[in-house]
């Protein structure tokens, strides 16, 4: 009773608290998570209390919102709550599939390997971003510089010469009145095209994270050329690095497949590993449940179902997972050399069709005019 009431206490105290501070950006990155287990890993590790460990832990992170919540987890453990019940009041920091494997750490009194195991598996994922984003920043450069260069020959540069044009009654190529076309139209309506863009990014902000459009842009990835193998190969290597993590913590497997298919950030796929795991809740073999639900091998691939049923053989889901997570993780690399093999070279054409088609849109009108001068 004294324990239910000093929680009821603490829990009354942090809801009237938690509006005090004003906070711009409520997020929390994947290295100030992975950071954090870190920390409290080496902190447990040493024998320090979880409260003296939360406490230091505060002081190494640089994120003030993330501080604010460990300050929450922090009293909701002092008021006697295991640390994953804790977790739980604190769902916008914490997944479900973080909760369960510290939950699990706590069953077994392994919780600083578990910790450890959370830093390590959200530094993969975090690796895996850096690698993603990296290979796309050299493209995407290109594509800023030209639309910047775009815009800046039709709106200064087009208007600057077009009444040598107007003036010289000479019948201009396709490719030139197309150019002043564009220009005019941009320039006459730029207002109309601002609030356009401004309306599109604020439906698109709400409409993002309706279940019709997540399903839409995970259809899109997965059958979008070049991208797809990159995406398809990030999706199941974070799907075996998280099950490792989980079995690795003796996580029951269907419980861990539930878990799974919600980190997962694909719709298609979350949706088919909910199935997967309900069949295995009937007993049913992981393998025959994905040839089941995936017949023509899209969504797992014949050697990744291959190694599932080496676990169903040898009773090591874990070793297996892992096994997995570090060959797939090979494989993104690999799509993403190809990826960046193919974009760069498409980039560069498109930079090359536009120089081009102002080169001669604007040049051979002005050959033509000169012509009809002399």
């Amino acid at each position: 009773m004294e324990k239910q009431a000093g929680s009821n206490i603490w829990q009354t105290h942090i809801e009237e608290n938690m509006y005090d501070n004003f906070y711009f950006f409520k997020k929390v990155s994947l290295v100030d998570k992975y950071n954090f287990y870190d920390y409290m890993w080496m902190m447990i590790e040493w024998w320090v209390s979880i409260s003296e460990a939360l406490s230091s832990v505060s002081n190494k992170i640089k994120n003030t919102f993330f501080i604010s919540k460990i300050s929450e987890l922090k009293m909701y453990i002092s008021s006697w709550d295991s640390f994953s019940r804790s977790m739980k009041k604190i769902p916008m920091i914490f997944s479900n599939s973080e909760i369960a494997i510290i939950e699990s750490g706590e069953t077994t009194w392994d919780l600083h390997t578990t910790f450890l195991k959370l830093s390590e598996d959200l530094k993969k994922i975090h690796n895996l971003h850096l690698k993603i984003t990296g290979a796309l920043t050299y493209p995407i450069i290109i594509f800023l510089f030209l639309l910047v260069a775009v815009l800046i020959v039709l709106t200064y540069v087009i208007p600057a010469i077009m009444p040598i044009f107007n003036n010289s009654w000479v019948e201009l190529p396709l490719a030139t009145t197309m150019l002043i076309s564009v220009s005019n139209f941009i320039r006459n309506n730029a207002i109309l095209l601002i609030f356009f863009f401004i309306f599109v990014a604020i439906f698109f902000s709400f409409y993002k994270n309706t279940q019709k459009w997540k399903l839409v842009i995970s259809n899109f990835l997965l059958n979008l050329p070049i991208i797809w193998n990159v995406y398809k190969n990030y999706i199941l290597s974070i799907f075996a690095s998280t099950l490792w993590t989980l079995i690795s913590s003796w996580v029951p497997v269907v419980k861990a497949l539930k878990l799974v298919s919600k980190t997962v950030n694909n719709v298609e796929y979350q949706e088919l590993i909910s199935l997967i795991s309900d069949e295995v809740s009937k007993w049913n073999k992981i393998t025959d449940a994905m040839l089941n639900l995936d017949k023509t091998w899209f969504y797992f691939p014949a050697d990744f179902i291959q190694l599932f049923s080496v676990w169903e053989k040898t009773a090591s889901l874990d070793v297996v997972t892992k096994k997995i997570s570090s060959q797939y993780s090979i494989e993104v690399d690999h799509s993403l050399w190809n990826l960046t093999k193919w974009i760069e070279p498409i980039a560069i054409l498109i930079a090359w069709f536009f120089v081009a088609w102002f080169a001669f849109a604007i040049f051979w009108a002005i050959l033509k005019v000169t012509e009809t001068i002399n």
